[in-house]
Formats: C-alpha cells, sequence, structure tokens
C-alpha cells in the first residue's frame, strides 16, 4: 500500500516537472508552444509561419518575425519556458527607445 502511494507521488512529481520543460521556438511544434503560459493557438500559429522564413535567430529576430512579442512578452514567455536556439530572453533583444527609457 505505501509503496502505491510513493509510486503515484513521484508519477505527478515528474509530470509537474514535464510541464515547465523548455520549447524552442525552432523546434517546437504549435501544440508544444501553445501549451506555455502566455501562447495561445493565435501566437502559436504565427510562430510556426514565420519559421517557414528560416529559423530564428535570436530573440530580437523572433521578435520582429512575430507580431504580438516584444520585451515585456518575451521575457515573460522565455520564465515560462520557451527558448530561442535554446537560449532564454535576456533583454538584449530590446529596442533601443525601450533601453533609453530604463537609464532614467
Amino acid at each position: 500500500m505505501m509503496i502505491k502511494k510513493l509510486v503515484a507521488a513521484l508519477v505527478l512529481g515528474l509530470s509537474a516537472l514535464g510541464a515547465f520543460a523548455a520549447v524552442d521556438v525552432n523546434k517546437g511544434s504549435a501544440a508544444e508552444l501553445d501549451a506555455l503560459p502566455g501562447v495561445g493557438p493565435a501566437m502559436s500559429q504565427r510562430i510556426v509561419d514565420a519559421r517557414k522564413q528560416g529559423e530564428f535567430k535570436d530573440w530580437s529576430d523572433l521578435m520582429a518575425r512575430v507580431k504580438g512579442i516584444k520585451s515585456k512578452s518575451a521575457a515573460k514567455l522565455s520564465a515560462a519556458g520557451m527558448t530561442v536556439g535554446g537560449k532564454p530572453f535576456d533583454g538584449a533583444g530590446a529596442p533601443a527607445k525601450e533601453a533609453a527609457s530604463k537609464k532614467k
């Protein structure tokens, strides 16, 4: 009886870890992207459609090519597990105007 509870707890723990798995925009399917918090069916489709032109080089390339992804949303998506080329968003792709306003 105790072993069944341990196995059940282990399975639940492992499935919870899988929910936070990183998804690279260059490799993830529309369904995998859609499973990330903050990404709905429309955005995942825009990502897949833009990817048909070629892989995203970095976060700034993703933000330039996919409507609805800017610095603020990129930071949230990165925290939710999205990566570009295996790298999380570090703010380096922020437009100059946003970076200048943060210095003030």
